[in-house]
């Protein structure tokens, strides 16, 4: 583990994660870069309803497209949409553009696009991963449809990141359209998922149609073993059947660390809690023992906190200490394991006849 060291006065922070071998905020931000028929490219513009996105990207009609995305955005419970016209030849150039414009922003937890190419997809993950790097902690979530699960699983291999969600649906045909329609209707309800350790599988997505049907168990089986959400209908109803990242090796190495959703969003929930209340705090103070001990105070609070609301499991103990080679500094330590959320129930039955 590793903090980025700067000379600007603030809170820095760093995480890792290990696995276990065996023998935020309701309505969050979302940032949105799409094709429109009107506004300025490259321009950030915070909309707090689907009527502000018409009066000022424009009414397209078009299937996917920021009118589009909008719509399905605010139908499946987004707060407020920071919205970005993508330059009208949409080549990935243009696309790797406007994230970078929502990289910049503060407050922006989840993005989407309407692109489904993997070379736009990987400029999201970079954008991402770079904005999260910087204490801007944000996932992404983009779509891929098909018959074939080989190649959604290959492309979730090109993206493997924690920060980035590849929801998949079955549909008969091509539509790229629909499918960046559900990764917006997910980023949505992600968004709207006031619990980061709730898991949010068998939530309605409203605005969605044309899936063929199911997939398999094998299927989802494959699926979310290599990285890919499936969303698929069932009695009318289209909803995620498991909400994974794409993170699904390390090294080269399978790894299923960071496999479910729930893992980084609480992560991204509890560290900026954390630094956010330190940041406000002891903004002024001094590195003296005294200071320390009040910041271990205060780290245990927000910690018990989020015990409390069974954001995280349990937590170790919490190390303040001054750094030996810069009186100005002070190093704080600490763990949690983070809260699943449940995902399947056995019932093993013993009858006597």
């Amino acid at each position: 583990m590793s903090v980025t060291i700067h000379e600007r006065p603030g809170v820095y922070s760093s995480y890792d994660a290990l696995s276990v071998i065996r023998g935020g905020k309701v309505g969050k931000t979302v940032g949105v870069a799409a094709a429109a028929t009107a506004g300025t490219p490259n321009e950030a513009v915070l909309l707090n309803s689907f009527r502000e996105g018409q009066a000022e990207f424009g009414a397209d009609g078009e299937t996917a497209g920021m009118e589009a995305l909008l719509r399905v955005l605010y139908e499946n419970g987004a707060g407020s949409v920071q919205a970005v016209r993508v330059d009208t030849s949409g080549e990935s150039a243009d696309y790797a553009s406007a994230f970078a414009v929502l990289s910049e922003l503060d407050d922006v937890d989840v993005i989407v696009c309407d692109s489904t190419e993997l070379a736009v997809q990987q400029a999201l993950r970079g954008s991402v991963e770079a904005a999260s790097a910087l204490q801007r902690e944000r996932i992404a979530v983009t779509g891929v449809c098909g018959t074939r699960v080989s190649e959604m699983v290959e492309q979730a291999a090109a993206l493997n990141s924690e920060r980035v969600v590849l929801t998949a649906t079955n549909m008969a045909g091509e539509h790229d359209e629909s499918a960046a329609l559900v990764a917006a209707a997910v980023a949505a309800v992600i968004a709207g998922n006031d619990d980061p350790s709730a898991p949010i599988h068998g939530t309605p997505l409203q605005g969605v149609a044309g899936l063929a049907g199911r997939f398999t168990d094998t299927e989802i089986d494959w699926m979310v073993r290599g990285g890919v959400t499936p969303v698929e209908a069932m009695g009318g109803i289209v909803s995620p059947v498991r909400a994974v990242t794409t993170r699904t090796t390390t090294g080269g190495a399978g790894d299923a660390t960071w496999r479910e959703l729930t893992t980084i969003l609480v992560v991204d929930d509890v560290i900026p809690t954390i630094r956010d209340s330190l940041r406000a705090r002891f903004s002024r103070s001094k590195n003296t023992a005294q200071s320390r001990g009040a910041i271990r105070s205060q780290v245990i609070l927000e910690l018990e906190d989020k015990l409390a609301n069974e954001r995280i499991d349990s937590y170790g103990e919490v190390k303040v200490s001054a750094v030996e080679n810069d009186p100005t500094v002070c190093l704080v330590e600490f763990s949690f394991a983070v809260a699943h959320g449940l995902t399947r129930i056995y019932l093993t039955a013993h009858i006597t006849v």
